[in-house]
């Protein structure tokens, strides 16, 4: 199992999980759902109390992964297998995304 913290302007959201199975969970911090002024993180993600559940890396997590050279070069570097999506998340998404979230790997 390995686990990430999803951040919101450098805000803890919530977290997301891949299972020793291969699929992933995403739930949000209690915190962030009872914080009425708190957004989802995504609009195929809106926020509740209950877990998401998927077999594959969610496509608002998965449209965040570099593509085509750009992604063999972050492979390459890291040594990560270029099936390995979460794997790829955590070493991309920690510092610069499009968006307002970031992907920080928790170490256990």
């Amino acid at each position: 199992m390995r686990q990430a913290n999803v951040l919101y302007k450098k805000e803890n959201a919530g977290v997301l999980t891949q299972l020793d199975d291969g699929s992933f969970l995403f739930k949000y911090h209690d915190e962030w759902f009872k914080d009425i002024n708190k957004p989802a993180i995504s609009l195929t993600l809106p926020k509740t109390q209950q877990e998401y559940l998927s077999e594959y890396l969610f496509p608002f997590f998965y449209n965040m992964l570099p593509e085509g050279s750009n992604k063999q070069t972050v492979c390459f570097e890291n040594r990560i297998d270029t099936k390995d999506y979460f794997g790829i998340l955590i070493t991309t998404a920690k510092q610069d995304t499009i968006g307002a979230v970031t992907i920080k790997k928790i170490i256990p």
